[in-house]
């Protein structure tokens, strides 16, 4: 099924807006912000050198003796790249760094340990730790200055695209609201998305996967009209195609991004039968993703518990019934459709016993 020549205009100039300039050290790109760097050692002598050899490089050096006074400074002065002592009394530059990386606000910010040539034990802990480069003491000063540069580099990068999924969960948001009807569909299919992921034992970037997707599912609504998608009744035939077009749209949005890869299947998918007759490629059985397939049962039962203008709200046994219906006809996976009346069944009898 094509996509219309307005929706791809649509979609590319959004795609357009997501590019962001990068960071040049040379200072070639237009940024002007001079680049922070926060040297974190005990000892005075380590710290002078290493903020001499940066300022040598334009660099705006900060310092801090400790690890407290590391965290306390990242959260005031904000600084690009961290240089962090790996030995350091009271609380060590392992902690100071899973701390760091811990915390949505900061977790971007790189890390390089300093550590004593060839301690491999050091290495291993900072990489376990969440660190992202090594230098060994004494200091080279073109080696400090490269490494320094690149994950500069790699900082810029990592937050234009933090920038630029913030900007597509935006437009998601955005969409639910034009519909004053669906209420917070989203916010309960994350909830009930993260419940049954982990409740099927999913891996962890499959449970965010899914988490994501109910927020992203039907971002293509987008490039649908308001006559269409706020349609009170029976759509048309002509009608029905062009909503069909939500998945192709929603998916071409989000492809640009690398982290939404594992999601785009189930914004493409999430609408096929395990028959073969749903759409946009009339996938059937194992054809279709397994997370299309666990979300669309997420979507449907919360469609269906969820009052609407056009119906009541379903209780969980009738809306497992319409399911069960459903599965009956040849439209969702036996199995799977099994796994998830026993997990609801497994809340209610949890909330009842509360």
């Amino acid at each position: 099924m094509a996509v219309s020549p307005h929706f791809d205009t649509a979609v590319d100039s959004f795609g357009a807006s997501m590019c962001f300039s990068i960071w040049s050290p040379t200072g070639n790109s237009g940024e002007s912000e001079q680049p922070k760097i926060l040297v974190v050692d005990d000892h005075p002598a380590s710290r002078m050198t290493a903020a001499a050899l940066l300022a040598v490089e334009g660099y705006e050096v900060l310092e801090a003796e400790d690890g407290p006074a590391a965290l306390n400074m990242v959260l005031e002065c904000k600084p690009d790249v961290i240089l962090l002592d790996v030995m350091m009394p009271g609380m060590d530059g392992f902690e100071v760094c899973r701390q760091l990386k811990q915390d949505e606000q900061t977790r971007l910010l790189p890390v390089i340990f300093i550590t004593a040539l060839n301690d491999r034990r050091s290495r291993i802990r900072g990489i376990e730790a969440g660190g992202d480069d090594f230098l060994t003491k004494p200091f080279d000063r073109l080696e400090l200055a490269a490494r320094v540069k690149s994950l500069v580099r790699q900082k810029r990068l990592n937050e234009d695209l933090d920038h630029a999924e913030q900007v597509v969960f935006s437009i998601a948001r955005s969409i639910e609201s034009r519909d004053p009807n669906t209420g917070d569909h989203c916010e309960r299919l994350v909830a009930m998305g993260k419940a049954f992921g982990e409740y099927l034992r999913l891996s962890r970037a499959d449970v965010r996967d899914l988490m994501w997707g109910g927020y992203l599912h039907d971002i293509g609504k987008v490039g649908i009209p308001d006559a269409v998608l706020l349609k009170k009744g029976k759509f048309t035939p002509d009608e029905l195609e062009v909503m069909k077009q939500h998945v192709l749209i929603g998916e071409k949005i989000c492809q640009p991004l690398r982290t939404m890869r594992g999601v785009l299947p189930i914004i493409r998918y999430h609408h096929e039968r395990w028959d073969g007759t749903g759409y946009p490629d009339r996938l059937a059985g194992s054809q279709i993703p397994m997370l299309a397939q666990v979300f669309q049962i997420i979507d449907i039962y919360d469609a269906l518990t969820s009052e609407r203008p056009y119906k009541k709200a379903f209780t969980p046994e009738e809306a497992l019934e319409i399911i069960a219906e459903e599965t009956a006809k040849g439209w969702r996976n036996p199995k799977l459709v099994q796994e998830f009346t026993e997990f609801i069944s497994n809340i209610h009898t949890l909330k009842s016993q509360d």
